[in-house]
């Protein structure tokens, strides 16, 4: 082999600058607190509750959108208190989320619930703010959250919309199946390729057939089929990909597949940054050296 064309690993690109860390609390069977009860703290009532948290809400006044989630809420319990919040209130508290107008009120919440340790959104308040709530795609436990840092709220919305619109609703009972069989496919013996290769076939499985209710059939399908490799599936394979005239968008589903699967990539020049963006965080990126 000339030694002079040795492929040459390139530095994995650093993580450009971002404007809010994109996070998902776990909040079933945690309080949390909203001060406040208008039309906008319901619907963060409403979001907090499906997902599991214990909503005390307080505010002397009470708007019908409020009244009609604490009434039925999606998940956990929504509690009303109708009284000024006190600082107490904030004790023990997951997080803590403000309805306030003016500024003073706001300021005040937020520092009362920073001085308790309690994480603090003031709605359509950035300033005050140390986290905030996105646009949300739901396909739990798929769930994709779009922020804009409050800049563009409507191309938030946009964005979602058409996340709605590419994502088949039947997402969301593939990814609570592969929640469920997490532990077994631990447990099965495979080696850690084999049980690699068996979420690769349940993907490939779930974006062909997001429709197929997924069931234990499946499960036990996917399992022989990676045990039908054998030692095998240790081995390494080489798929080759067309990058085609540049423009990621032109690349097929299962060149997107291959390149998010790869552990070593080999590309030429004439393969854009924005191609390799497909691949893996982790994958090892090597560029061909043309013959000098």
């Amino acid at each position: 082999m000339d030694a002079s064309r040795k492929p040459l690993e390139i530095a994995r690109p650093q993580l450009g600058a971002l404007s809010r860390l994109p996070v998902f609390f776990g909040l079933a069977g945690k309080r949390t607190l909203i001060a406040g009860g208008t039309a906008g703290a319901a619907w963060k009532a409403e979001l907090l509750s499906a997902a599991g948290a214990q909503v005390d809400v307080v505010g002397a006044e009470l708007s019908e959108e409020m009244a009609s989630i604490a009434a039925s809420p999606p998940g956990g319990s929504i509690t009303i208190h109708r009284r000024p919040w006190t600082a107490s209130d904030l004790d023990g508290a997951a997080m803590a989320v403000g309805a306030f107008e003016d500024d003073a009120a706001a300021g005040n919440f937020a520092r009362v619930a920073r001085a308790a340790g309690v994480p603090v959104n003031i709605i359509d308040k950035p300033a005050y703010c140390d986290f905030s709530f996105g646009a949300i795609v739901n396909r739990s436990p798929l769930v994709i959250g779009i922020s804009t840092d409050g800049a563009a709220p409507v191309f938030a919305q946009a964005i979602r919309a058409k996340l709605e619109s590419l994502l088949p609703k039947g997402f969301a009972a593939w990814a609570s199946a592969a929640a469920r069989w997490r532990d077994a496919v631990k447990a099965s013996g495979l080696p850690f390729a084999g049980r690699r290769k068996f979420w690769q076939l349940l993907t490939a499985h779930a974006v062909k057939h997001p429709e197929d209710a997924p069931g234990t059939a499946d499960f036990d399908r996917l399992l022989a089929e990676v045990n039908g490799f054998g030692p095998a599936v240790e081995n390494g394979s080489v798929t080759l990909v067309g990058a085609g005239p540049g423009d990621p968008e032109l690349l097929t589903l299962r060149a997107v597949r291959a390149l998010q699967s790869a552990d070593i990539i080999l590309f030429d020049d004439l393969v854009s940054r924005d191609v390799l963006d497909f691949a893996r965080r982790e994958a090892r990126k090597m560029r061909r050296q043309d013959r000098p």
